[in-house]
């Protein structure tokens, strides 16, 4: 008996083509809200306009996937920083997204090794991803916020940078600060 394969398909957004006089040359798309606009030159034909539509939306595409990784491709990047930062130390049994975290950027349950994910952080650089998550990794070496704790974080390179990043970024959205104790992003 063959096995059938389910077929994966994901709906067709809107889309809106601006055709510009002034543009020459180039082609660019967006996505605004769940439309993608896509701006072509007023010179275009119908049949180019329609090639360039479908490469714009496979361009995109792309681009979400690389910013919004799975579970599955969280849990692959939290092993490789886990061996690459943490000596392979800090193993988790899931990683996932959450949607029901707005004050934290991640959470870690260090009795079975699950690390959640606020769904804010997707879209957001994956430096600034991969920070989150060896924070999250670090709870399972550490389970406080203390030196051996921090030791443990600022092996990534970019922890310093992603730090002041997620800070920028909560002040620019009008968070709460983190408290003044503890001058860390409230990552978890």
């Amino acid at each position: 008996m063959a096995r059938r394969e389910a077929a994966v398909r994901t709906e067709r957004p809107e889309v809106e083509v601006r055709r510009s006089k002034r543009r020459r040359r180039t082609v660019s798309a967006y996505r605004d809200g769940d439309r993608v606009v896509v701006l072509i030159p007023a010179s275009l034909s119908r049949k180019e306009e329609a090639e360039w539509v479908e490469t714009m939306l496979a361009r995109l595409e792309r681009s979400e996937r690389r910013r919004k990784p799975s579970d599955g491709d969280l849990l692959r990047r939290a092993h490789d920083l886990n061996d690459r930062y943490l000596g392979g130390l800090a193993a988790p049994e899931s990683v996932r997204w959450v949607e029901n975290q707005n004050s934290r950027w991640g959470s870690c349950t260090p009795g079975d090794r699950t690390i959640r994910l606020s769904a804010r952080l997707q879209g957001m650089p994956a430096w600034v991803i991969d920070y989150v998550l060896v924070h999250e990794l670090a709870h399972l070496l550490e389970p406080g916020h203390d030196a051996n704790f921090w030791g443990w974080v600022d092996r990534y390179p970019q922890a310093e940078r992603a730090k002041g990043f997620l800070i920028g970024w909560s002040t620019a959205a009008r968070l709460d600060p983190p408290p003044s104790d503890h001058l860390e992003p409230d990552v978890d």
